[in-house]
């Protein structure tokens, strides 16, 4: 088999299988928190650390947000079954990086990865995210070409593929989803966020000896569980409901 098909058929097993990555990493960066000790002893330089990961994540989840919400249907989204490109997306984020999801992603574990502020944690989750995704990239790149030619090819040349070099910013072609968003992105706001809650429990476990609760992270937690079990029962009734209204979700396009 050429390099090239191995490249792609390696790219498409890990399509369909991205989900399992951040169990993959999550073990990793628990284990940076052994003998986690807050920065010079102060618990408000540690907030102030965990605020900064935070929001690193949560950049990562505005560009999700800002994706999703204004591509075309039945393109950008978690289905991992296979490929699917109904259209090609160019506009909005698609202006800035071929592959703004993952850059997202990326954005949203460096946040996660750098909350034990131990350097080997962002370095491994680099790592093993650019392994992961370089050939699902590739992968997907080939499906475009093969769809849309012409059109995919002065478009790639024009847009790098993960890192913005040149902000040439074209608005959105379509107007923004918020059904979509909703719909696709409360598991990954739900796993963020509990993410975020169990490395602050862990590591002031580690500091202090005790489970300590951190009012803060309890109310996020609880008002996030409690928003995303809203947001999935929607989803499941318009799912169980073959004559949805307009306060349902629309069913997702495959």
């Amino acid at each position: 088999m050429a390099l090239r098909e191995e490249f792609e058929a390696t790219g498409n097993w890990l399509f369909r299988r991205r989900g399992f990555l951040p169990l993959l990493l999550l073990p990793a960066v628990f284990a940076a928190l052994k003998g986690f000790r807050y920065p010079a002893g102060s618990h408000q330089l540690d907030q102030f650390w965990e605020a900064a990961c935070v929001l690193v994540s949560l950049l990562g989840l505005g560009i999700r947000v800002a994706t999703v919400g204004f591509a075309e249907p039945g393109t950008s989204g978690r289905n991992r079954r296979e490929q699917m490109a109904a259209t090609l997306n160019t506009t909005g984020m698609y202006s800035l990086v071929r592959h703004p999801l993952y850059l997202a992603n990326y954005l949203i574990w460096l946040g996660v990865a750098a909350f034990p502020r131990v350097w080997w944690s962002p370095v491994l989750v680099t790592l093993v995210f650019w392994l992961y995704y370089e050939r699902i990239m590739f992968a997907e790149e080939e499906f475009l070409y093969r769809r849309f030619g012409t059109t995919f090819s002065v478009w790639a040349a024009n847009t790098p593929a993960f890192l913005p070099r040149r902000l040439r910013w074209q608005p959105p072609a379509g107007a923004f989803s918020t059904q979509r968003v909703m719909r696709s992105e409360y598991s990954g706001l739900f796993l963020l966020v509990l993410s975020f809650t169990a490395l602050e429990l862990a590591g002031d476990f580690a500091h202090t000896g005790k489970l300590v609760v951190d009012p803060v992270w309890a109310a996020a937690f609880t008002v996030t569980a409690i928003l995303c079990a809203f947001l999935r029962w929607l989803r499941h009734r318009s799912a169980a409901d073959p004559h949805p209204k307009s306060a349902h979700f629309p069913k997702r396009a495959r």
